[in-house]
């Protein structure tokens, strides 16, 4: 048995800013204590901060630990690979405390409620079939309609 803790700053780094809006943090939990069909990372949002559309092949499961913040899911009307549209399809807004699950495959972002609100998860990634690498393909949008992958 080992153990990992989501407080102090050992082994958190700052995240690609091309996948984010504002300054994210995150401190990957699953590093050295063997798992094999999850990546575990705690992910902290500070005001306004945000992902961008993105999606996974395996699904993601969000456990809120600290402020407030939403997850936003979007459709896409499979125009192409590089460039098609999108509507929302959702808003969960998320507290301190919620759980949500995120099916795979499903366009979404989340972060910060809002430019007065720090937000901070836990992300448990589920590998797909729990085997394989967990992939993410993160997406640039300029409102209605994304224009190609990051």
């Amino acid at each position: 048995m080992k153990k990992s803790n989501i407080f102090g700053s050992d082994g958190q780094r700052e995240l690609n800013p091309d996948w984010f809006t504002g300054r994210v943090w995150m401190k990957v939990l699953s590093e050295g204590l063997g798992f094999s069909k999850q990546d575990m990372y705690h992910v902290h949002f500070e005001k306004g901060a945000r992902t961008k559309l993105h999606r996974h092949d395996g699904s993601q499961v969000l456990i809120v630990t600290e402020g407030r913040g939403s997850l936003v899911t979007y459709e896409s009307d499979g125009a192409g690979s590089d460039s098609f549209g999108i509507r929302e399809t959702g808003t969960v807004p998320l507290s301190t405390g919620d759980v949500v699950y995120v099916p795979e495959n499903t366009l979404h972002a989340h972060g910060s409620a809002d430019a007065a609100a720090t937000f901070s998860h836990i992300a448990v990634n589920n590998l797909p079939c729990g085997v394989g690498e967990y992939v993410t393909v993160w997406y640039e949008s300029d409102g209605d309609r994304v224009t190609g992958q990051i």
